[in-house]
């Protein structure tokens, strides 16, 4: 495991798992949400972020945590290893809610209010999303090594035995 990418619905927790696999691993992480917002609310541009993320790729090990589905295949394509988070709608929309208010060091912001569009981004995830992210792991599955977590519980359970040497 040297080039990782952490995906899921917003709220799972990608960001938090992330963190946790750096220090078990030692990687860096790179979290896709500040390469592509700016502090001020706005994004840099697509051929931009290309750049960026084509920087990322030219190291031997990295973490990258987040979705752009957009680029997901690339990621897939250079990575070596990929962390799933696919958690129940309910179970994300508990995570996304909680983490309004609060600084984060995955945005250049603070969330401010837990939106009705957002709510559906991540309402319609499981219907509009993850069918495109499993036909992709399908495509990539036999030189990839693909953890697909179902809860929080098996994601922390994941990284405990992670910390234990047991994986």
């Amino acid at each position: 495991m040297l080039k990782i990418i952490v995906i899921g619905c917003p709220g799972a927790g990608k960001s938090t798992f992330a963190r946790k696999l750096k220090v078990a691993t030692g990687l860096p992480l790179y979290y896709l949400d500040m390469l592509w917002h700016k502090s001020d609310g706005t994004k840099i541009s697509k051929e931009e972020f290309d750049k960026k993320l084509a920087d990322i790729f030219k190291s031997n090990k990295w973490i990258i945590d987040g979705n752009y589905q957009r680029t997901l295949e690339q990621r897939l394509k250079e990575c070596d290893t990929v962390f799933l988070l696919d958690f129940s709608v309910e179970e994300c929309i508990e995570g996304a809610k909680s983490r309004i208010g609060k600084k984060r060091e995955d945005l250049p912001w603070i969330e401010e209010k837990f939106d009705e569009e957002f709510k559906q981004y991540i309402m319609n995830f499981p219907k509009k999303n993850l069918p495109q992210i499993y036909k992709l792991l399908e495509k990539y599955q036999s030189n990839k090594n693909i953890v697909i977590l179902k809860t929080r519980e098996e994601a922390n359970n994941y990284l405990k035995e992670m910390k234990r040497g047991n994986i």
